[in-house]
Formats: C-alpha cells, sequence, structure tokens
C-alpha cells in the first residue's frame, strides 16, 4: 500500500497533478518545501511514501537483494494509482510523475511503461535497474512520453558515470529526454535546477493547452 497526501494548486479549479517519490530511507515529509521551491501555480501535487520501511524513511525497493521484486511490486502500485488518480478527475496527459534516486528510478520505469501519456516524468539523481529490459517492455505510448532527468557531476551515490550512459541507451532506443549535468552531489542544484524543472513543466503544460485548444 502507498501512503499519501494531496495538496492542492494555488491556482484554484486546476487539473494538473505532480505524483513526488522520495529516496532512499526519505519520506514525503521531505518534499513538502518542493511545492513552494518550484512555485507552480497550476499544479496540485500528490506526496508518496513508498511501500517498506526503511531504517527512519521508507523504501521502493531492496537494495541489498534482488531489487527487481521491489521494483516490479512499486511500479505497479504506482500505475494502479495513476489509474486511480484518473477516476478521480485528472487526465493522463495532465499528470507528472518526479522522483529522486529511487523515486527517479520509479518515475522512469512506471512512465515508460503506462499505457497512456503522461503530461511529463521528471527524475532527478537516478538511473535504471535494467535498461534493456525497460527498452523491451516500454509501452506504445512510451515514445510520446516527455522525460527530464538531471544529475550531478559529484554524485557520491549514484555516480553520473554510470547514470549518464544508462539515460543514452535509452534516448537511443526511442525515449525523448532532455539530459540536463549539474555541479552537484547526490542532492538538489537549488534555484539553478528547480527553474530547469519548472521551465520543462511550463513548456509541457502550455504544449497541452495548445494541443487542447487546436
Amino acid at each position: 500500500m502507498l501512503t499519501t497526501d494531496f495538496i492542492p494548486a494555488r491556482k484554484g479549479g486546476s487539473r494538473y497533478l505532480m505524483l513526488v517519490m522520495h529516496g532512499l530511507g526519505d519520506s514525503m515529509e521531505g518534499y513538502r518545501p518542493l511545492v513552494a521551491e518550484l512555485g507552480i501555480p497550476e499544479m496540485n501535487y500528490l506526496l508518496i511514501n513508498a511501500p517498506d520501511h526503511y531504517v527512519s524513511g521508507y523504501s521502493w525497493y531492496d537494495i541489498y537483494d534482488n531489487p527487481e521484486p521491489g521494483i516490479i511490486r512499486s511500479r505497479e502500485l504506482l500505475l494502479n494509482l495513476l489509474a486511480h488518480q484518473h477516476k478521480e478527475g485528472f487526465d493522463y496527459n495532465h499528470m507528472f510523475l518526479f522522483g529522486f534516486s529511487q523515486g527517479c528510478l520509479m518515475a522512469v520505469e512506471t512512465g515508460a511503461r503506462c499505457k497512456e501519456t503522461l503530461g511529463g516524468i521528471i527524475g532527478i539523481s537516478g538511473y535504471v535497474q535494467n535498461p534493456d529490459l525497460l527498452v523491451k517492455e516500454k509501452s506504445n505510448a512510451a515514445d510520446s512520453q516527455h522525460f527530464l532527468i538531471t544529475h550531478g557531476h559529484l554524485d557520491e551515490i549514484i555516480p553520473i558515470q554510470k547514470s549518464r550512459p544508462i539515460f543514452q541507451h535509452l534516448s537511443h532506443a526511442g525515449l525523448n529526454i532532455q539530459w540536463e549535468e549539474f555541479n552537484k552531489p547526490h542532492s538538489f542544484d537549488g534555484e539553478r535546477e528547480f527553474q530547469v524543472i519548472r521551465n520543462f513543466v511550463t513548456q509541457r503544460i502550455n504544449s497541452i493547452e495548445s494541443a487542447s485548444d487546436a
């Protein structure tokens, strides 16, 4: 089961939604400031706790044994959560996935397999466990998804030398990936990175709005 908390948009009646996934050992509480930091008035937020307890927080999958069963389990929970939010009135193309570290992996794994085109997928300081399998299993909608992936040159937890070739491979396989590098460790690069995320989301919203008006 996933524990969630809904934070409404500053712009009343807006039907855009960002599902936010934390990293290993963290929780939704660490991402409450993200709402103000991004400052996107059209965006509702759904903060999510991963299903497994880990130290003082939560985990999306087991990092010590075989991670695949946990990844598959969490991915299905997230796909079901997207379906539930759709039933609650959020169009698929108005929903964004946002994840840091383990949450980045879950955002990419889920977004690439989702059968519906989402508003966008944002992954921060993460990787993909099995990129060849993801390419094999990606949905028909995957090539129309838009991904923003950021990583840091100073990342000591997930070195950029590990992450960069994975996302290059996924890009060559047809995924629409905007890759951005920052001079940061395993964290956020403050306003510089938030502005890149903000621009990506704003561009996607403008594109969605333009398409709906056509």
